[in-house]
């Protein structure tokens, strides 16, 4: 069925960014489904993420957070810093409570939970488009009290680490070597060694053979999410 004149120019396009074929096939037809939305691109990695928003210039790029070339969140980051007409909303299979709020610290308008797609991600991109942010209720709630003064504890544990920590504790899970992390990341083995030492000053650590053996455990408890 043909769109209408109007609807041509109000349309509003969009790009998917993951890893998945079969993932991406079925965002790209959930998402025009709806009318006034259209998929125009897709990327399997964030190096051609980047390029097709940068070719394409879409109203919103739909992001996972785990990518084969670079953290999701370094993505959002690259592409509100040389994109900002386009808006991002991450779409991740790992519970927000540890990423909704660095997603929105990264720049992204909102996250939604793959498992939870179906129902809410046509609802946050409309949200997003019309200019709010879009999170579940529960993450609404805590950011809240943190605005509120209600919760001022200091972040601790998995909290506490930064996004770039918590990236190299998911390649220390995967084991990925410490040279190989370094040329991943365009960093200096020396910078990777002074994060895993914060990283390990943070989670209570004290030798590497524990911090192996917690980030192996981590990143297979995500695997199984």
């Amino acid at each position: 069925m043909q769109r209408t004149r109007t609807s041509e120019k109000s349309v509003k396009r969009i790009v998917l960014i993951d890893d998945h074929p079969i993932m991406r096939h079925g965002l790209a037809q959930l998402i025009r489904a709806e009318d006034g939305l259209d998929v125009i691109g897709e990327a399997g990695s964030a190096r051609e993420g980047l390029d097709v928003v940068a070719k394409l210039r879409p109203d919103l790029a739909v992001v996972d957070l785990t990518l084969p070339d670079k953290n999701g969140l370094e993505l959002v980051k690259d592409i509100r810093a040389l994109h900002p007409s386009t808006q991002c909303i991450v779409l991740s299979m790992h519970d927000e409570t540890l990423y909704g709020e660095r997603s929105l610290r990264a720049g992204a308008r909102g996250y939604v939970m793959k498992e939870e797609a179906a129902d809410h991600l046509v609802a946050a991109i409309h949200k997003i488009i019309s200019g709010g942010l879009y999170v579940s209720e529960a993450l609404n709630a805590r950011m809240l009290e943190q605005v509120t003064g209600a919760t001022r504890s200091k972040a601790t544990g998995m909290d506490a680490l930064t996004d770039r920590e918590l990236e190299i504790l998911a390649l220390i899970g995967k084991g990925v070597a410490t040279k190989i992390i370094a040329s991943q990341l365009s960093i200096s083995a020396r910078t990777v060694e002074a994060h895993r030492a914060h990283i390990k000053e943070k989670l209570g650590m004290s030798d590497g053979a524990a911090l192996v053996r917690y980030a192996v455990q981590w990143v297979e408890s995500r695997a199984k999410v």
